[in-house]
């Protein structure tokens, strides 16, 4: 009688496989998004490492740059904390009537209040100068109010170990990072007195009434009389050399009142947000009235030119949000003679000869003289 052996009480590699794979399975159930979580944490440290360095590097820079400039007081490192710490609240919009009024005055009282604080650091500076340095301080406290948010939201996520704060940080650091560098990059142009690519409607301006008389139409802002293509046009921009964006809306209303039923056109030359794949420097087109910030000067525009029935039209160069606030890149700065082909050919063919024209040069002025 034979006998026979026994079958091997070892597994299979398939079976083994199968086991690693069902044991990961039940991990990744129970442990998985806490390993997600460390793994983001991770990441969102490093960012907020390099926003706290371009921070202190922004206020280092502003703060030698200040000494530069005179013999300030001992407590400048305090008023530059100060500076930097300051918010602005913008008026209630419950009730919208008046509202622009209340947002003009609140942007106006908070420009006086940091122009104020500069010459009291910097009593001999003339007006260029205080100009600049208030340019130069807005850097870092955009930079530092970056970093106060994310360290917020980072420290938020992490407490109550919340997936989804963490999440949505992680899925905005990329672009929130692009804008911190590039204004870390601006503080160069600011402390240097160097054209910024948002200033290229003013350089437009610029070219068109060198040589021309101007004067103060209004706040911070000139004109001058030239003629164009048989027309007169009225050229404005912000007065420079100094960092000053003006108040163009104002300037129009006020051209506009003065030559009551005159008016032929406005025509505003700004910088625009460039999307990806297209080039720097790119000029377009474009109807309505092309100036950025709280909506003030563009209300002006508008309202005025509606009362008045007046055409608008728009010149746009393409620009990055880094572009926008560096030294200027020669691809835009090329672009001011197509910008100024493209003025000729708009006044040419919806104006008559004789008429008046508005030509708004829209963008701060750093660098660039009338």
């Amino acid at each position: 009688m034979s006998t026979e052996s026994p079958p091997p009480l070892g597994l299979d590699i398939d079976t083994l496989a199968q086991i690693a794979w069902l044991g990961f399975f039940v991990l990744y159930m129970f442990y998985g998004q806490r390993l997600q979580i460390k793994i983001m944490l991770r990441e969102i440290e490093g960012s907020l490492f390099r926003l706290k360095l371009m921070r202190d590097q922004g206020r280092a820079i502003a703060i030698s740059a200040i000494k530069d400039l005179g013999n300030p007081a001992q407590d400048l490192a305090d008023r530059v904390d100060r500076m930097l710490e300051h918010l602005t609240f913008l008026p209630v919009d419950l009730d919208p009537a008046g509202i622009i009024k209340k947002i003009e005055h609140t942007v106006d009282v908070r420009d006086f209040r940091f122009k104020d604080e500069v010459r009291l650091m910097l009593p001999e500076a003339d007006e260029t100068q205080v100009n600049n340095v208030t340019n130069m301080l807005e850097a870092p406290l955009v930079l530092n109010q970056i970093y106060k948010i994310v360290r917020h939201l980072y420290l938020t996520g992490k407490k109550t170990s919340s997936f989804y704060i963490i999440l949505q940080l992680q899925m905005i650091l990329p672009q929130v990072m692009k804008e911190a560098q590039a204004f870390a990059r601006a503080l160069r142009a600011f402390t240097l007195g160097q054209p910024i690519g948002d200033g290229v409607g003013a350089l437009v301006a610029a070219r068109l009434m060198h040589g021309k008389e101007e004067r103060e139409i209004a706040m911070d802002t000139v004109v001058s009389e030239v003629p164009i293509e048989g027309r007169m046009a009225f050229v404005l921009k912000a007065k420079g050399p100094g960092g000053n964006v003006g108040k163009p809306g104002e300037a129009v209303r006020r051209i506009l009142e003065e030559r009551e039923g005159k008016i032929a056109g406005i025509i505003l030359i700004d910088a625009a947000q460039r999307l990806e794949g297209e080039k720097p420097g790119e000029v377009m087109e474009a109807t309505g009235v092309a100036i950025g910030g709280t909506g003030v000067e563009k209300y002006k525009v508008e309202e005025v030119a509606t009362r008045y029935k007046v055409p608008f039209n728009a010149i746009l160069i393409k620009e990055s949000i880094g572009d926008v606030i560096s030294t200027m890149r020669k691809e835009i700065s090329d672009s001011v003679e197509d910008a100024m082909g493209r003025i000729r050919r708009i006044i040419r063919e919806s104006t008559k000869e004789g008429d008046y024209v508005v030509i708004a040069g829209i963008g701060n002025t750093i660098g660039i003289a009338q």
